[in-house]
């Protein structure tokens, strides 16, 4: 009878075996790849330590540094700045009352007893106090028809506050329409009108509209107009708004 063996055929056994050895065998070089890489990290913390420790010891004094600083120094001067700033506040307060221009120049410029606004501005530099006496100072020097010290001041002016934001950017609007630049009193005034808050927005939006009829944007106009209608039916822009929004129509016919 005829026998054969088949092709490629290997013993179990063996192959088992071998896969074994080789198993092993590669297990064994990552755990030494592993021991060899651990070994020369170890080295080069052991060679470096000094210099960890250094840079640890930099970072530690950085951070303690700038919370001392921040304790230290800072927070007095924030206090400083705004008891400073006290008495040419309560000046503004009283000019805004009865539009004097003799308190403004007090208010900005200070007494022989007091600061002024502008005085804040550069004796504290950088803090919370003089980034809100730019806006006082701004709104004084509109209020003076000083338009040009009015946008420049109020340019610097930072909040989060919705409506102080609001309020700045519309008047520096305002500052360009008294100068009759007209396309940009434009584009404060819709930027304004972006607070979404129902004092501010409805009052920047009848300003953009009325400057957007004069550049001949009826449509703008319209938009404007409309959205004071519709979003703030309860506002005083709101009053008459359909006469504005009529003549935006016709306009653009």
């Amino acid at each position: 009878m005829a026998t054969y063996k088949k092709r490629g055929f290997k013993n179990k056994a063996s192959s088992n075996k071998a896969e074994a050895l080789e198993n092993k065998s590669t297990t064994a070089n990552v755990f030494n790849t592993l021991d060899e890489g651990s070994s020369r990290t170890q080295q080069w913390v052991e060679k470096n330590q000094n210099k960890i420790l250094g840079v640890v010891g930099i970072v530690s004094v950085l951070v303690i540094g700038i919370f001392a600083y921040s304790k230290l120094i800072i927070e007095p001067k924030e206090s400083k700045a705004f008891n400073e700033m006290y008495s040419a506040q309560k000046k503004f307060d009283e000019a805004i009352l009865i539009d004097n221009d003799s308190l403004y120049n007090i208010a900005l410029n200070g007494d022989d007893l007091n600061m002024g606004m502008l005085d804040v501005i550069e004796e504290f530099s950088g803090t919370n106090a003089a980034n809100l006496a730019h806006y006082y100072t701004g709104m004084m020097y509109l209020n003076m028809n000083d338009y040009q010290n009015s946008i420049k001041f109020l340019s610097k002016f930072n909040s989060n506050d919705i409506l102080l934001s609001s309020l700045a950017t519309g008047s520096i609007g305002d500052a360009f329409a008294e100068l009759n630049q007209f396309e940009d009193a434009y584009d404060y005034y819709v930027k304004a009108s972006k607070s979404d808050n129902n004092y501010t927005t409805p009052l920047f939006l009848y300003k953009a509209g009325t400057v957007a009829m004069r550049l001949s944007k009826f449509k703008k106009a319209e938009e404007y107009f409309t959205s004071i209608k519709l979003d703030y039916p309860k506002s005083p822009e709101a009053k008459n708004i359909d006469a504005f929004i009529s003549k935006a129509i016709a306009s653009n016919q």
